[in-house]
């Protein structure tokens, strides 16, 4: 059984598909913390109320049994919030991806075709088979 299960690891790339699972996790906390400690600050300079993350929409107050306030309310900056964060996050992944993931160009022809008598020969001959044409 541990056998088995070691093929289905090497077999699957389950293994990789956890290491990236785990890297993944950790570029979002680093993402995370340079949009918390750089850019809302930044963004807080250029709007009123400061802490943009805390905006929302108060839809109803009142208070609650033990006579605390309570307060009804749409967090539309949370969810801007996490809307920056996913923008950045997935900026870093592509950029992340594009320099460390090969490309799988197109694959180079093996044959090319006689300018003389249309013959298919080999990419790398020199001259033609069928007719004895020198091919460039």
């Amino acid at each position: 059984m541990i056998a088995d299960f070691k093929e289905f690891l090497l077999k699957m790339n389950a293994l990789a598909l956890a290491i990236g699972i785990i890297i993944g996790a950790a570029v979002s906390k680093v993402v995370s913390a340079v949009v918390d400690d750089v850019l809302n600050p930044i963004l807080g300079l250029f709007l009123p109320g400061g802490s943009w993350r805390d905006a929302r929409i108060i839809l109803a107050r009142g208070v609650d049994a033990a006579g605390k306030p309570t307060e009804t309310a749409i967090l539309y900056g949370h969810l801007l919030g996490a809307v920056v964060d996913f923008l950045v996050i997935g900026t870093v992944v592509y950029f992340v991806a594009k320099a460390f993931i090969p490309k799988t160009g197109e694959a180079k022809p093996e044959t090319k075709e006689c300018p003389e008598c249309r013959s298919v020969i080999p990419i790398a001959a020199r001259r033609c088979q069928a007719c004895t044409q020198i091919v460039a």
